[in-house]
């Protein structure tokens, strides 16, 4: 391979005394002229390589047919009318439909796709206001994590004049005539997709006002690194304030309309999580993880909000304490088990009524319902079952089929099963199995290995249409679910944070070790993936171990683990990772994992293809600029190790359909190529 040549400087950081070099530092610049340049280079010999594989418009063209079918998301009501997303196939963006009775004639709402011709405008968030009458919806456009709010009248489909901009990390909670948001202060020009986002503040708009009038509702200028999300109970009667300083713990406050003058501490500091369910009358049903690290629900009394005055409703079970509804005067509560659910019913001193019966092996996507409501709608999916949605009576605590996607795939040529493998310290891991039935265990199966890791976040039996082509080529598909997840609760999490960060590394190489030894597959036949924090599991492994892999696919990766917290909302992520200031040990423990700062030349690294965005102002790209900078300098073999940079993409929230088939039509030539396999679809 020829790769682009890429300038080196002389940037020199010292931490603790220990010299790093930069060399490829001016790359974070994403906006500069010589920056897109070599964008463009990159692309060029990467479209070049792609465009030698002989089967790569076939496989495009198998995505698009798998593609091509109606998809519809839980039903909720508000008001009296019923409101659904549907997307009839290929659609770039999903469609908003109402509906004036279940059994009627939808009608649309509003289509996304309007919002540009190639859909890359993408609806981030919306909330439909308690009387049925208004829609507030979010857009960001090319994948960026900033939003601008418009206001739509549901009667008349028209949008007001409303349009609030620099909103991030925001909910929209209605309150009467208007609603609470949250945003920054407008960034400096050129640096929106990379400067570090600071002050975050809470305002309240009031329908048809410009933005310039919206009341302030809560700043904190002493530590601009916070996060402050607002969101109001189903009755609007109770104001509450989260504030957080990263992705894990948070502070709680409340405010009770026409009794509370100001905001009331629930919960203070950020060692536990806290959220609040509903009021129950003037007190509040709050999920949490103190001293319950599986989690448990409780009920505060905002007038005795001391710890001591909690009454435990749902005390901590030994399965993972997930999502809860108020349903009819009832609670239906989500578990996991062993990383897959399990539905609870109880009434609201905690008495458990019965169980919602689940059709297998798969994930409850959350009931949709109100609590005066007798009727809710969910979602079950699985490995091999696309979503399907169910209504659900909780008088009778009885589910009847509601929507069934019909896709051209035969789901019962394949297998999903879950086994248990040992870590490198003995500890026990889950994984997910999925492959044709009857294949041979003779090391020579292509196999996808694919994991998380991190924030705990928890990996659950999930459909993909894009799995299903490599299915359907001999594919073995393996999901671990590993340390720093959210699993097993809160102590697995953090068995997978800071310096106990190298325990999700050696977790994900002991599955694919596992893989090997009973034969389902081989190094040279094995292929890794991974996302955003999974991206970083990627560079670890990669530098790792690479000689465990046939290809290595790490997308919108944190690769740069000494910088990572210096743009835009990196700083958020350092109660998983910590940071290389804070001290000398979490520096070394940092460097010593870092992917781009463990790159060796002269080492040959398995076929790898990283995957960005150049509107990710999650993760910015120059963790992927870096790193494959670096990766081709060093490079020993001639494995190719490439990049591939989307356009007007961000971190992968509201990507456009026809962006998502083209990147997997890459991604699978890419992997299948180098992996020896030829699709016989």
């Amino acid at each position: 391979m020829s790769y682009p040549e890429t300038r080196k400087v002389d940037t020199v950081d010292t931490y603790f005394g220990v010299k790093v070099p930069d060399p490829y530092r001016w790359l974070e610049n994403d906006t500069a002229k010589e920056t897109q340049a070599w964008v463009e280079a990159e692309n060029k010999v990467t479209q070049n390589y792609l465009q030698q594989i002989p089967f790569r418009k076939k496989i495009k063209k198998r995505l698009e047919n798998l593609w091509n079918y109606p998809k519809y998301d839980t039903p909720f009501k508000r008001g009296n009318r019923y409101f659904y997303f549907k997307n009839d196939g290929l659609q770039n963006q999903s469609v908003l439909y109402m509906l004036d009775r279940l059994d009627g004639e939808p009608t649309v709402l509003l289509d996304p796709n309007t919002l540009s011709a190639d859909g890359t405008a993408a609806l981030s968030g919306m909330s439909i206001s308690k009387d049925g009458h208004y829609l507030a919806y979010s857009i960001s456009r090319s994948g960026s994590d900033w939003q601008e709010i418009f206001v739509r009248e549901i009667d008349s489909k028209k949008d007001l004049k409303d349009h609030i901009r620099w909103v991030k990390f925001s909910g929209i909670a209605w309150k009467d005539d208007g609603f609470y948001y949250s945003r920054y202060d407008a960034p400096v020009q050129g640096k929106e997709f990379s400067n570090q986002n600071e002050y975050h503040k809470v305002y309240y708009h009031r329908l048809g006002e410009a933005q310039t009038k919206d009341e302030l509702i809560y700043k904190n200028d002493r530590f601009p690194l916070r996060n402050y999300y607002a969101s109001t109970t189903e009755d609007e009667s109770v104001l509450v304030l989260t504030e957080s300083e990263s992705t894990s713990g948070n502070a709680l406050f409340v405010k009770r309309y026409g009794k509370d003058k100001d905001f009331i501490p629930l919960a203070k500091g950020f060692d536990f999580d806290y959220q609040v369910i509903d009021n129950a009358g003037d007190q509040l049903l709050v999920k949490t993880n103190e001293d319950a690290p599986k989690y448990k629900l409780v009920l505060i009394d905002p007038d005795r909000p001391q710890k001591e005055n909690w009454k435990t409703i749902i005390p901590e079970k030994e399965e993972v304490l997930g999502g809860i509804t108020l349903l009819g005067g009832k609670l239906v509560v989500d578990y996991m088990k062993d990383a897959y659910s399990k539905v609870l019913i109880f009434d609201l001193q905690g008495n458990q009524e019965g169980e919602l019966a689940l059709p297998g092996i798969g994930t409850f996507s959350g009931m949709q319902g109100r609590k005066e409501d007798s009727t809710g709608f969910f979602a079950f999916t699985s490995f091999t079952s696309p979503t399907t949605i169910y209504r659900y009576n909780i008088k009778t605590n009885t589910p009847e089929m509601y929507r069934h996607s019909e896709i051209d795939f035969n789901f019962d040529d394949y297998v999903t099963k879950q086994v248990f493998y040992t870590s490198k310290d003995g500890t026990k891991v889950p994984m997910f199995i999925v492959h044709k039935k009857g294949i041979k265990l003779d090391g020579n199966n292509p196999t996808l290995l694919y994991a998380y890791g991190g924030f705990n976040i928890s990996l659950t039996p999930s459909f993909s249409i894009t799995r299903l082509v490599l299915l359907e080529n001999g594919f073995v598909f393996a999901m671990p679910n590993i340390r720093g997840g959210g699993e097993y609760g809160e102590e697995w999490h953090k068995a997978g944070t800071k310096m106990h960060k190298q325990n999700v590394f050696d977790d994900f190489i002991a599955a694919a070790e596992y893989l090997i030894h009973e034969k389902y597959t081989s190094p040279e036949k094995l292929a890794i993936q991974g996302g955003s924090n999974g991206g970083l599991l990627m560079g670890a492994c990669l530098t790792q171990r690479p000689d465990l892999f046939g290809v290595v696919l790490p997308a919108v990766g944190v690769l740069d683990m000494l910088r990572y917290h210096l743009f835009t909302i990196g700083w958020a992520w350092a109660s998983d990772y910590g940071r290389s200031d804070e001290s000398k040990e979490m520096f070394e423990y940092l460097y010593a994992y870092s992917p781009l700062h463990n790159i060796r030349k002269g080492t040959c690294y398995p076929a790898t293809l990283v995957t960005t965005g150049d509107h990710d102002d999650r993760v910015v790209p120059a963790h992927s600029f870096k790193f494959i900078a670096t990766l081709q300098a060093a490079q020993g073999c001639d494995h190719p190790v490439l990049i591939r940079i989307a356009t007007k993409a961000g971190h992968g929230a509201g990507k456009p359909t026809s962006k998502i088939i083209e990147e997997y039509a890459d991604l699978w030539s890419f992997t299948m190529w180098n992996l020896g396999v030829s699709p016989n679809q």
